[in-house]
């Protein structure tokens, strides 16, 4: 007999629940905001919007289903299942912190405050929530994103929705050898601040940035294309080290490979620098579309 849905809930901890957990009370966050000329009211304001937001979609999960909440902090953490129905509550960014946890599980974006979110990801509002939640059931029409994957060679696995980051885990300067997936040589010697391989979906921060500084002419992917973006940042030219390789795409079945020359590189996904993968010298790791995307309801 087949288990019935079970209703994943998925929030942060607001602004206010974060104020108040550094300094203790309602009235000392409240003055410490007023003594740099700030109010805490937005802050409230915002926090129970968030909350109502989420008493609204708990309220309207079916009877037969089964439902759980998870904060962001335990994502990695929580075992996802195959038969989920994954309902992210809260801003865009937390949608993304999400996807590298999932392998297909629908995914419905509840934005808890219109007009400051962008709105990408979180494009529905919670009174739609019942009806997002038979749709997703029933094979609603979803948006298949692209995601980018970092394999090591130690077989460890991180996926992300916006981009992929490597580099030094502090301001120092990462040393490492970059070539594409399959060359048999030994790839380019370089010295910089980290490697960045970003999504369509990523096309909206980091890594339009990136192209923005640039003045690059290679086009931006869109959210569901299949064809990734890379740059080096601030790649140092030097009697070891090149640059000749510092920008370009990857295609279905394309990749990228980086080879450790340092005493430790992180590689960590959409913002997430607590959940990094941890290379040392000699290790190699290769970046490329992910198998897996997000189905993100339209």
């Amino acid at each position: 007999m087949s288990l019935a849905p079970r209703a994943v809930l998925v929030h942060r901890r607001t602004e206010y629940e974060e104020l108040i957990g550094r300094h203790g009370t309602h009235g000392q966050a409240a003055f410490f905001l007023s003594s740099r000329g700030r109010s805490l009211d937005e802050v409230v304001d915002r926090h129970h919007r968030t909350r109502q937001a989420l008493r609204e979609v708990e309220a309207v999960v079916p009877l037969t289903w089964r439902s759980s909440r998870v904060e962001r902090a335990d994502l990695d953490r929580f075992l996802f299942a195959p038969e989920d129905v994954v309902v992210v509550v809260g801003q865009d960014g937390l949608v993304a912190n999400t996807a590298k946890y999932l392998s297909g599980q629908p995914v419905i974006g509840i934005d808890t405050d219109p007009g400051r979110n962008p709105g990408v990801l979180v494009r529905h509002r919670s009174a739609d929530t019942a009806a997002l939640l038979r749709a997703a059931t029933a094979g609603g029409r979803t948006d298949d994103l692209t995601m980018v994957e970092a394999v090591a060679d130690d077989t460890q696995r991180l996926l992300a929705l916006n981009e992929v980051y490597l580099g030094p885990p502090g301001h120092q300067t990462a040393r490492y050898r970059l070539g594409a997936d399959g060359d048999t040589g030994p790839g380019e010697a370089q010295a910089s601040s980290g490697v960045l391989v970003g999504t369509g979906t990523g096309a909206t921060g980091w890594l339009r940035s990136l192209w923005l500084e640039r003045g690059s002419a290679l086009p931006l992917p869109a959210p569901c294309d299949r064809r990734l973006l890379w740059f080096v940042r601030e790649a140092w030219p030097s009697p070891a080290t090149g640059t000749t390789r510092v920008s370009g795409i990857l295609e279905d079945r394309q990749g990228l490979r980086l080879t450790v020359e340092s005493d430790r590189i992180v590689v960590f996904g959409d913002g997430m620098e607590a959940d990094a993968l941890q290379l040392t010298w000699g290790q190699s790791v290769r970046l490329g579309i992910a198998e897996t995307s997000l189905r993100l309801l339209a």
